[in-house]
This record gives C-alpha cells, structure tokens and sequence, in this order.
C-alpha cells in the first residue's frame, strides 16, 4: 500500500497451479470461472431495479457498508508495535486491535499476512516472517492469521487477509534471506529494483507460485476476502529500469510493446487468483485496493480529472478500471488519499470518478480513507482540521455506488491524533452496520 510504505517510511484440485498451464488456456479458463462463479448483477438489471426513496437508501446503506481498518505489519507498521515481543504479547496486541474496531463500530479488519514473500502463518510454501521473532523462517509458537480469523469473527468482525504479490524484500541482498527461501532457490525469479527485491511478474511459474502461496491460506482459514493493495510491478523509481529484458524477450511476442506485456502479466494475475479463489472457498471475496489515479485525463478521455504524477495503468501496469468494468474483482478499494479541494487530485473529484466506474457492474465500491494524515504536522491545510474526514463520508452519501469506506490505518484509528476518527464515528457511526454481502 502506498500509504503504508512509499509515503510512511499445495495440491491444486483443478490443476491450474503451475507453469504448465498456457498463458491463453490459463486466461480462458479464468474468465470463464469468474463468469460463472461471481454471480453479478448485470448493468441491465441493476438499471432495471427500482430505488427506495433517498432518506430510506440512506438508511439501508448506513445499516448494510463496510467499516474497515488496515492492519499493516511490514516494518512494524501498526501489529506488532516492535521486534522482541513475547507471543502473549504479540497476541494481547493483536485483539487490542480488533477490540479497538468494535468499540469504533468498525466491521471490517484487513490484516497484513503477507508483506514481504513471507507468512504469518505456517505455509509451506514461504518462511514465518521476520517482523514476528526478528528472524526470518523462524516459529513464533502462534499462528497470527488463524487467531485473528477466530477472534474477529467471535467480535462479529470481517477478516480481509491482505497479500502482497511479488515483493520478496525491503533491501537488496538475496544471502539476507532464509537459506530455503524460495527467491534463493530460484535466483532467476527475482529482479533488485529502487533498493528492493522483488519477484518477476512476467514469469510464468512466478505467477503461479505467489498464488499458491497465498491460496495455501485461502484453504486454511475462514478468511472473508482476499485483499490486495498497491503493488503490481513497483512504483517507478527515477533513472532506474525494472530489469526484465530477458524474460519480455521470452515470453512478450505478440505484444505491441513490453508495456502491454506488463499489463497482461497483471491482468492474467488477477484473473486466474479470482477464479482460484471461488473454487477453493467460494464465499471468499476478492478485493483490490489501488492507487487512485487509473490514468489523468490529459492522457485519456476516459481518465479522471487529476494531474498525479502516477497512473496506475501506465506506471504499475494494472488496469484497475478494467478489473471493475469486466467484473473481475468483487470489490474495488481505491486509496482516496487526498482532500476535498485539492487541485491536482481532488476527494470531491474523484469520488464521481469511481462511482461511475463501479456503477452497473456490481463490483461494490469503497473508499480508502487517509486517517493517518490527519493532524500529520507535515500535511497542511485540510489535515489539521478534525472534520475533513467526516466531510468525506457526508460527501459520499450522495453516490449510492459507495458501498463503505476502509481508514489507514489501525495505529491512527487507536491513538486517533487530533480527534479524526471519533469525529467520524459520532457523525456516521452512532449504530452497527453489516457488511455488504
């Protein structure tokens, strides 16, 4: 997520897990499944269908939305507060989280379990993380992701997990990683980038490892969703290259340029972890949280009336208007992480955007909200104001696509600096809520 690192800083029973499987019959196989398994409603019908009066709507969606929080664990984001701690205190800390969203009304966590080609759980595809004991591969007597799919469901909690797909590491030497890492055992997969490692996306059987590595927890756990952010191919870093000549010489021909390559190893992703998310538990949901800028519209009509400096279809390769119109995903959450007024990337701008992107598909549409910019001593203006955020659910009542909103993240929904969050819950908040189903 770029909130949480670029600014703040297995048996496969339909036999589509490996490389084996050509990129077209893999993409065919996929589009049909989603077809079939999502059960969405359609443009037509959503068109056909008769509206409650508008105070009557707003009551339906305040009592049916999600009310989500991040829970980031890369570099001890928010879970746990630091190397060293104890399992009891990893797990004491670990509820205090999920005591804090229901006191908040909140019913929805989204928890970090793989941030870095690692697990906070026992996988047998990738090593215990290290933000655990400190050391990589290495057994914390618990199971993070299972407590804290029976804890929040006991609290009448949703648990989202939330994967990172390829980034293996926050630095660039492979010999720092666990001696079986799987980066260690397949040198050729990894490509160092902007001081990091990450994982080939271009390659085949990197695409389908990453997925059974997180599916191995989709089949474990009772997890409500799938979650992804930010992170496709890494956010460009200036006079750096993304070294994957040898594999576009490979595998891009018939593609117009690596950059339609690229897009296609994305979308293939997305794809193929959908349909491979119904098979394996088909109540989990599948949900995506993207930088908010698909493209300018100086760039392409179709584009949202910004001028960010990253568009996430040129810059990440990820399509996400694309992933919501050809109903690929079930939910979309994208990272609104700017306030109402700003002149390049406007909240009020933006939002319409997205609701008419989301609108006839039925891909629910919520709204990632920068909670953690609030009272920020570096953020001017808007941020120092303990309404700002408030502002922006009022605002979205006006858009019926908007289907809850999701705040960044669980350390700032707990110390809650300048009175932002409790603002929000007095104002939209007073009663629980269920999430959309």
């Amino acid at each position: 997520m770029l909130g949480a690192e670029t600014i703040r800083d297995g048996a496969d029973p339909m036999g589509i897990g490996g490389a084996e499987m050509g990129r077209l019959s893999r993409r065919a196989f996929a589009v049909a499944a989603v077809a079939t398994l999502s059960g969405l409603t359609t443009a037509g019908d959503a068109a056909a269908s008769p509206g409650p009066s508008s105070r009557g709507r707003d009551r339906a969606r305040a009592a049916s939305e999600l009310r989500g929080m991040w829970l980031a664990t890369v570099s001890y984001r928010d879970w746990p507060s630091g190397p060293g701690l104890t399992a009891a205190q990893q797990r004491a800390e670990l509820l205090g989280h999920l005591d804090t969203a229901v006191r908040l009304r909140l019913n929805a966590v989204i928890f970090q379990v793989r941030p870095t080609a690692d697990a906070f759980w026992p996988s047998p595809y990738e090593p215990w993380s290290q933000y655990l004991t400190g050391v990589q591969g290495e057994d914390p007597g618990w199971d993070p992701l299972g407590t804290a799919v029976t804890e929040a469901h006991a609290r009448g909690l949703e648990l989202h997990a939330w994967f990172n797909p390829y980034r293996i590491a926050n630095h660039t030497d492979p010999a720092r990683l666990v001696a079986n890492h799987p980066a260690r055992e397949h040198p050729d997969w990894v490509v160092p980038y902007g001081g990091k490692l990450y994982y080939d996306p271009g390659l085949p059987q990197v695409r389908g490892f990453v997925q059974d590595a997180m599916l191995d927890a989709v089949r474990k756990y009772e997890i409500d969703a799938v979650h992804w952010d930010d992170y496709f191919y890494p956010y460009p870093v200036a006079g750096q290259a993304f070294d994957d000549d040898a594999t576009y010489a490979v595998h891009g021909a018939g593609f117009p340029d690596r950059a339609a390559w690229r897009r296609d190893n994305i979308d293939s992703l997305v794809l193929e972890m959908a349909a491979r998310i119904k098979e394996i538990r088909p109540a989990a949901r599948f949900g995506i949280s993207p930088f908010a800028v698909w493209r300018n519209a100086g760039t392409d009509e179709l584009g949202s009336p910004t001028r960010a400096g990253v568009q996430t279809y040129d810059d990440l390769y990820a399509d996400t208007r694309k992933w919501v119109r050809e109903r690929w995903i079930d939910y979309i959450c994208p990272q609104l992480y700017w306030n109402i007024g700003l002149a390049a990337a406007d909240y009020a701008q933006l939002l319409p955007w997205w609701s008419a992107v989301a609108e006839g598909t039925g891909v629910l549409l919520y709204v990632g909200e920068a909670l953690y910019k609030a009272g920020d001593p570096a953020q001017p203006g808007a941020w120092q104001d303990p309404a700002e955020l408030s502002r922006h659910l009022t605002l979205a009542r006006d858009y019926p696509q908007v289907r809850g909103h999701a705040f960044f993240s669980a350390r700032e929904v707990g110390a809650d600096r300048i009175g932002a969050m409790a603002r929000v819950v007095a104002d939209h908040y007073q009663r629980p809520a269920k999430t959309p189903c």
